[in-house]
């Protein structure tokens, strides 16, 4: 019983079926509908009987059977397809390589196959047999270059393949492999060519996924020696692989093999995964076996080893926050082992490991090549990123070292030709699509034009070209999505652009892309996407691109991160000294020393991928093309299953839809008159061979009984339909009585063509009879014709000479005007005279006969008549009219004298005018100078009797200081005894480990020291104006000394703000705990100068900001707590003061472990020296003294200029020479 199933669908998309829909061709070309439906149908048809293998035309479509092909890939096979055309045998990826190699040798051309397909759709595999199939077939028996270009793939399979969810063994790079052969069609050599390594996959992989298989081979297959010598473990204890699976692909032979120490947690629990490809215990064997057949030593394996093992150390580094000052972060203690080993691997130091994964070098942009460099330290996640770009940099570097040994294993000298056979990802989309899958779409843009030009163009311009009529095939041409990408201001140039600003932003680079190209109909925003889980990224976040094969929308959040292909400065450098052999040859040192560090270099990937695509569609282009399409059958890799859906949208990507079309209505093949004549001669008998090539083939073809839909004849070829150029050769090599009877037909064939010959010849004769009358009648009409032409060029002169006669009415009229204008009787008379000449001269040669000659000499004696009387017409007219400038011009000149003599009396009158005005001010002035100099006499006098009286009181002031400074003397050596008490005392406690206190006595004496001249204002003060700011604030002193413009007043604020500040610190003194020792973060200045404290000074008569009264000093010093211990740790830092006047402006303290302490007066008082110059002792210091440039350089190095006048902007310095000199005062 049949069963039905309705179903609906649009009408374009239902098409007509083949009658047996269980009819199965090798060749879709041969069905008699062709289109989508048909040929989808046939491959199900063909893949249920285990053949994979499909033409279109000349075009395989390889669909993967996900299960080993047992006798299908043998050397029996291979030797069978040898030379054999394409259409003879069963569709055979051998028959590509079969095709490939022998349109080299015919067309003396380079090849190139061009393998595509999405990702686990079998293309690696339909490379391998490619170029197994050219080394085989066509190589030196096998020899050692063939088996080197063979040994190649394992190694760059292990090293560049991964499993993915769509593909167990999926190449996560593009590769094109060319080789290449001598004038005697032998292999002589290979290269291979790579693109677009999937770095970030070393980091990071998705569930299900897997890293890079050598990872595994290691961990499954390495030897007792390799894992001790580099602390080879298990999946789980590596960063970068246990977030993926960590299961190994084993079969059953192999799974015991394996020891229960390698296995991971999933691979005890779930077990391993199968593939009849894939097995890391067996793949390891192969690497090893590629890498002797490559001509790597066991050395230079180890190192390779040794640098993979390397990474996988590196991703166990972690990080953590610091608890210092400064920020940053540090290295985990639990990696120690970790960084200590992978230091080990890479050749490098354990501490400057460490030190340029937490910290990045940069150098000052004003230093220009010799500006200071800094050290900033990273936080723990930029110092994670740094750590994974530097493994995708080591493993990226290692992968080309792997592909230059590979290409140095088969060198070569030179070469005729070479077969390129391309294997490059396919088209790529999925929920998250970021930078890799951009750039993988873009490549397959690129190579889908170039199928469209090179299969479906090309194509169809052939047919135009020969004539044969075929409809135009239309086709989607995809250069405006090219342009889109990598036009000027396209993507890839705007994401260069914001990848080099300082602060590079996603959705700054987002929101441009939709701003430049915000008409573009390849792109929109991510909303417009038909996935709803696309429709919550925000605008700046992403676009959606409209490719050949269909919308994909692409996240930008790491577009530019991996468009960087660049490294910290830091660790370039760090890998650039490594001592270690092979570390030196992958990273080898840059040529340009003089580059300066800023904070990271950039290198674009996009750029440097759009280079090398483009070498390589100029390479493709320059030779022959042949084209395997692989097929993925469903998405759960198993045998047997095929998904109508998901093949039909591969296809439909493949612009396999578009070649049938052009089939249907095309001749895929072809052949040349002068071919077909030189491959049939030897069959036919000598008469025939007399017959020029194009006649030969009609002769043949119509002997034959060829339909006239099965060929075409064009301008230089003859065209064949799908299949039948195959049935056209059966019958020429058939048995020899058919030929006979062949040999036959080509006579009757003649014998009738040479009959309608005849026929045709007779019916030319009475066209020709037709022709003769014609004639005749033409002859007539030609007589009459020349009659009429020897008329016109008899009178001919006549006409033209009434028409230059006629010209002269023009003059004429001329002249009348200007006689009109002249108003002169005589001159009427002469213009009349000469029109009367003119119609005289134009009646004779109406009337008279005369030659050419006679009648140009009378028009010429005629015009140069007009033209002199026409002449001196005009020459009277400006005659007249000069008179009447000249007359204008000297009334003129009168009126300007006239005006001369008045503008001068008007001046003169104007002069005296000035004159007196100028006396009286004179003698104003006078007056008010005379009345100036009398009050300045006043003035002096008065201030005569002022000074006496001052002087006066500055004999009794001095006198009453001395009395003073003699107290002082006596207050001074009291408590230098005290001090000398004092420091014994110290002594003694040191000895006896006992503690110091300061007596209430010694306080007593400091006390009496400090109060003893009470404070007051200076000697340059008034006598009458005294200042009691006991009562003043704090605040109301600071802002006094930083705005006042009294000199008196200020001096004043600055005695009272210091004894005050004096007693906080005693204060503090008293009331802080008795401690051995002080804190060292509490110390103002160093403890030899706290300890030195003489006597106060006399107050002296200095401005601020003298510069008389600068003095700079540097102490060395050394914190308490290093005084202990041993010597060799031992921190000495350095202390500098600026004393303006007796009081500190600014202080610095320099630390050899911490950043510089800045300090100026104002903003930092509590924290500055409260001594003045004399109390600190420094006067007698020997070797503390310094000049002013040096302190000045020390402070302008440490940033000291800055933070003054970020205080001086804030308002919260005080006014110091220092202040004064960088407000230019």
């Amino acid at each position: 019983m049949a069963f039905f199933q309705h179903v609906s669908a649009p009408y374009d998309r239902v098409f007509p079926a083949e009658e047996d829909d269980s009819k199965t061709v090798q060749d879709n070309c041969a069905l008699m509908y062709l289109n989508e439906a048909t040929l989808l149908n046939n491959l199900r048809l063909r893949y249920a009987k285990n053949e994979i293998y499909t033409y279109v035309a000349n075009i395989l479509i390889a669909v993967n059977p996900y299960k080993e092909m047992k006798g299908l890939y043998s050397t029996d096979v291979i030797k069978k397809y040898m030379g054999k055309s394409l259409g003879v045998l069963p569709p055979h990826v051998f028959a590509i390589a079969d095709k490939a190699f022998r349109e080299m040798l015919v067309l003396r051309q380079s090849q190139s196959i061009v393998v595509s397909g999405e990702s686990g759709a079998g293309k690696t595999e339909s490379t391998k047999y490619i170029l197994r199939y050219l080394t085989e077939s066509h190589g030196q028996s096998a020899g050692v270059i063939e088996q080197q270009i063979l040994a190649a793939n394992p190694l760059l399979e292990a090293f560049g393949n991964a499993k993915t969810v769509r593909n167990n063994n999926s190449s996560r790079f593009g590769k094109f492999i060319e080789i290449h052969f001598s004038n005697k069609h032998q292999v002589v050599g290979g290269h291979v060519s790579h693109y677009l390594l999937e770095k970030p996959r070393v980091c990071w992989q998705s569930p299900g996924e897997r890293n890079y298989h050598i990872f595994y081979y290691l961990c499954a297959a390495a030897s007792t020696q390799l894992r001790n010598a580099y602390k080879i473990k298990t999946p789980d204890d590596y960063q970068y692989m246990k977030e993926g699976t960590t299961q190994y692909f084993l079969s059953k032979e192999t799974e015991s093999k394996i020891s229960e120490t390698s296995k991971s947690k999933q691979q005890k629990s779930k077990g391993s995964l199968h593939d009849i490809v894939m097995d890391d215990l067996i793949g390891f064997q192969r690497v090893e076996q590629a890498m002797k057949k490559c001509k790597i030593s066991d050395n230079e394996k180890n190192d390779i080893f040794r640098i993979t093992c390397g990474v996988l150390h590196l991703g166990n580094i972690q990080f953590e926050s610091s608890d210092g000052t400064q920020g940053g972060c540090c290295v985990s203690p639990n990696s120690q082992d970790a960084v200590a080993m992978t230091a080990k691997l890479f050749g490098l130091e354990k501490d400057e490991l460490c030190e340029c994964l937490v910290t990045r070098v940069m150098q000052a942009a004003k230093g220009g090549g010799k500006g200071t460099i800094i050290k900033v330290p990273l936080k723990a996640e930029q110092a994670s990123n740094a750590r994974n770009g530097l493994a995708k940099y080591i493993y990226d570097r290692l992968f080309t070292y792997i592909v230059k040994r590979v290409n140095d294993s088969f060198p070569f000298q030179s070469s005729a030709h070479f077969i390129g056979v391309l294997d490059i990802a396919g088209f790529e989309y999925f929920a998250l699509n970021s930078f890799e899958q951009f750039c993988i779409n873009y490549c397959n843009e690129k190579l889908q034009q170039f199928f469209n030009l090179r299969v479906l163009k090309e194509e169809q311009e052939l047919y135009e070209k020969e004539g044969l009529g075929v409809n135009a095939v239309t086709f989607t041409d995809n250069q405006d999505c090219i342009d889109l990408i990598e036009s000027k201001m396209g993507i890839l140039e705007l994401l260069d652009e914001e990848s080099k600003l300082p602060r590079a932003s996603p959705n700054n680079f987002t929101h441009t892309v939709h701003q430049k190209h915000s008409s573009h109909f390849r792109l929109a925003i991510p909303r417009k996407s038909k996935l709803t889980a696309h429709r919550n990224v925000r605008d700046d976040e992403g676009f959606l691109i409209r490719h050949f094969a269909g919308a994909v929308c692409y996240q930008t959040a790491e577009f530019i991160e991996k468009n960087n292909d660049a490294l910290h400065s830091s660790l370039q450098m760090l890998l650039n000294e490594s001592q270690d052999p092979f570390s030196k040859q992958l990273f080898p040192k840059a040529d340009n020393k003089t580059k300066s560090i800023q904070k990271l270099a950039f290198d674009s990937v996009g750029n440097k991928f759009k280079v090398q695509l483009n070498t390589l569609m100029e390479k493709l282009r320059g030779t022959g093309s042949s084209f395997v399409r692989c097929i993925k059958p469903n998405n759960k890799l198993v045998d047997n299953l095929f998904e109508g859906t998901q093949i039909l949208s591969q296809l439909q990507c493949a612009g396999m839809v578009s070649v049938l079309n052009l089939m249907q209505g095309g001749f895929p093949s072809r052949a040349s008159f002068h071919d077909l004549y030189e491959m049939y001669k030897r069959y036919m008998p000598q008469n025939l061979l007399r017959l020029d090539p194009r006649l030969f083939c009609k002769a043949l073809f119509h002997a034959l009984g060829l339909s006239d839909q099965d060929y075409r004849f064009g301008v230089t070829k003859v065209f064949f339909r799908s299949g039948k150029f195959y049935e056209f050769d059966q019958m020429m090599k058939s048995d020899p009585e058919n030929l006979r009877v062949l040999i036959k037909k080509v006579h009757r064939w003649l014998i009738c063509a040479r009959w309608k010959k005849a026929q045709w010849g007779t019916l030319m004769v009475l066209k020709l009879k037709n022709k003769i009358l014609y004639r005749r009648r033409a002859l007539l009409k030609m007589q009459s014709t020349i009659r009429m032409f020897l008329a016109v060029r008899r009178h001919r002169p006549r006409y033209r000479a009434l028409r230059q006669v006629q010209t002269l009415y023009s003059e004429i009229v001329k002249m009348e005007d200007v006689a009109k204008q002249m108003k002169d009787d005589k001159v009427s008379k002469q213009v009349k005279s000469i029109r009367t000449s003119l119609d005289d001269l134009i009646r004779g040669i109406k009337t008279t006969v005369m030659k050419r000659q006679q009648m140009d000499k009378l028009y010429i004696d005629m015009a140069n008549k007009v033209t002199k009387q026409l002449k001196e017409l005009m020459s009277k007219k400006k005659a007249k009219e000069a008179e009447q400038i000249r007359l204008k011009k000297l009334q003129e000149e009168m009126e300007r004298e006239k005006k001369k003599r008045e503008e001068e009396e008007r001046k003169r009158k104007a002069e005296e005018e000035e004159r007196e005005k100028k006396k009286k001010e004179e003698a104003e002035a006078k007056k008010k100078k005379e009345e100036i100099e009398k009050r300045r006499k006043e003035e002096e006098a008065m201030n005569l009797k002022a000074l006496r009286e001052e002087r006066k009181k500055l004999e009794e002031e001095k006198k009453k200081i001395f009395e003073e400074k003699k107290l002082l003397e006596d207050l001074r050596k009291k408590q230098e005894q005290e001090r000398l008490d004092f420091e014994m005392a110290q002594r003694l406690s040191q000895e006896s480990n006992s503690q110091v206190t300061v007596t209430e006595e010694v306080a007593q004496v400091r006390e009496e020291v400090a109060t003893a001249i009470p404070a007051r204002t200076p000697l340059v003060q008034r006598s009458d104006k005294t200042y009691d700011l006991s009562k003043w604030k704090y605040a109301e002193l600071r802002d006094t000394i930083n705005t006042c413009n009294d000199v008196d007043l200020l001096s004043a604020c600055r005695e009272e703000f210091h004894r005050r500040l004096k007693v906080y610190q005693k204060w503090k003194s008293k009331n802080k705990k008795n401690t051995a020792e002080p804190e060292p973060t509490t110390a103002r200045a160093p403890e030899a100068i706290q300890n030195a404290s003489p006597p106060p000074p006399l107050p002296q008569k200095k401005k601020p900001g003298d510069k008389m009264a600068q003095r700079y000093f540097r102490v060395p010093f050394m914190r308490p707590s290093d005084k202990s211990g041993d010597p060799t740790l031992r921190k000495k830092g350095m202390w500098y003061a600026h004393f303006d006047g007796e009081f500190i402006a600014r202080q610095m303290e320099l630390h050899p472990d911490k950043v510089p302490v800045l300090l100026v007066a104002g903003k930092d008082d509590l924290q500055m020296c409260e001594l003045s110059l004399l109390e600190t002792g420094l006067t007698n210091k020997k070797n503390a003294e310094i000049l002013e440039k040096e302190f000045e350089y020390e402070w302008d190095k440490h940033g000291g200029t800055n933070y003054l006048l970020i205080a001086i902007n804030n308002k919260q310095a005080r006014q110091t020479y220092a202040t004064n000199k960088l407000q230019g005062k």
